[in-house]
């Protein structure tokens, strides 16, 4: 679900917003289907699980977490879609939701998001890829704090 969340459901509920370079699309599709791809292959052809994984405290905290960071990643972008009436411009800053603690909610929804599901698969891939995540979109949230 978060893969297709931002990248099918996310940019249809985009009101107005910068175009974005169609070159940078094509990476960034080609970067999520690679990415997606390993995850899945990495799950379904070499972890092994032993047959209590799914009750065990680490499947169970990891799913909490991912759980969580979705519903705030969610949130978090719909404050972000309604910050502007139509018409208006300019830069506001988000109130609600995680935005009262962080300022960038949306980043650190998604970077929960992944580490629980590292954390629930518990693959040298998935924790590869929630630190990528981590350093990505924590150096935006730190662009977007200052």
């Amino acid at each position: 679900f978060p893969v297709h969340y931002r990248a099918l459901i996310f940019p249809l509920l985009i009101r107005e917003g910068k175009p974005t370079p169609f070159f940078t699309f094509v990476l960034a599709l080609l970067f999520c289907a690679y990415n997606g791809y390993l995850q899945g292959r990495s799950l379904s052809s070499y972890a092994k699980y032993p047959s209590g994984w799914l009750k065990g405290p680490c499947f169970i905290t990891g799913f909490i977490g991912w759980l969580t960071g979705m519903a705030i990643n969610i949130h978090s972008d719909h404050i972000l879609r309604n910050l502007r009436k139509p018409g208006e411009t300019g830069y506001k800053i988000p109130r609600g939701g995680m935005f009262e603690y962080v300022s960038g909610a949306n980043f650190f929804g998604e970077i929960l998001e992944w580490f629980g599901f590292a954390l629930a698969c518990c693959t040298i891939e998935s924790l590869a890829f929630a630190l990528c995540t981590l350093f990505i979109l924590g150096s935006r949230a730190k662009q977007h704090h200052q």
